[in-house]
């Protein structure tokens, strides 16, 4: 597991390396004092977990997360206890507090080796995200790193995708054209230009008017199918 330590504070830099000395499926491929650093070599080394301070000179850790495509694990280490509760719901996502904790920082790599997957090397030569892939939404205060596998679709509201995961619907500022063309196609289908479909979420498929189709999802969403689109659609969700 390749790791990249994001801490504008040197000496806790090199007390967490000595800590994940211990861990021999760890490996510690760079550092970075800001946030720009930090975006850098993400996109230069593509680490697999990242240890990221929240409050750092220039952007914050959120901010920089904000800038990246394709988010890895993160642990979030802050010496503010209360700031980091208040600024994220806890998802697939884990934080340490400052002085770090052996217990602490040991319950967190095991919780992520659990959860570490091996991608097929045409996924990831395709640069394309797929089910396993976990992106990093922020709607106002409240974040999350969820799962693709979780989002049952992307709706266009103007300017901004509307979310749709568990109960949640946060906004993003993003195009439907820009997530398109991010998400893996076997997965992940254009249902309209106002829709983008988690296909693994189909739940059942009713002819609708003018040729189109209505789609419903689990969880009882429900979808329409441009008639433009239905004949891929009925191809692509047929043996």
């Amino acid at each position: 597991m390749k790791v990249l330590i994001i801490d504008d504070e040197r000496l806790a830099r090199k007390e967490l390396i000595n800590l994940l000395q211990d861990y021999s499926q760890i490996e510690v491929v760079g550092e970075a004092t800001n946030a720009d650093e930090a975006i850098e070599l993400v996109n230069t080394l593509s680490p697999d977990l990242l240890f990221l301070d929240i409050q750092m000179p220039g952007k914050t850790g959120f901010e920089m997360l904000e800038m990246l495509d394709n988010v890895p694990q993160v642990i979030f280490t802050t010496a503010y206890d209360e700031f980091a509760l208040k600024a994220f719901e806890v998802n697939a996502l884990d934080y340490l507090l400052k002085p770090i904790q052996t217990e602490r920082l040991n319950e967190s790599i095991n919780k992520l080796t659990l959860k570490s997957k091996t991608v097929s090397s045409d996924l990831i030569n395709s640069k394309k995200l797929c089910l396993e892939d976990q992106v990093f939404v922020k709607d106002g205060d409240k974040c999350w790193f969820v799962s693709l596998s979780n989002i049952r679709l992307f709706e266009s509201d103007g300017n901004y995708i509307k979310v749709f995961f568990d109960n949640n619907r946060p906004m993003i500022h993003k195009s439907l054209n820009a997530l398109d063309e991010k998400l893996d196609p076997r997965s992940f289908f254009r249902a309209s230009r106002k829709h983008i479909v988690n296909l693994s979420w189909v739940e059942g498929i009713e002819p609708w008017f003018n040729g189109g189709l209505m789609v419903k999802l689990r969880g009882g969403d429900k979808v329409e199918v441009s008639r433009r689109q239905a004949a891929k659609f009925k191809e692509m969700m047929s043996l």
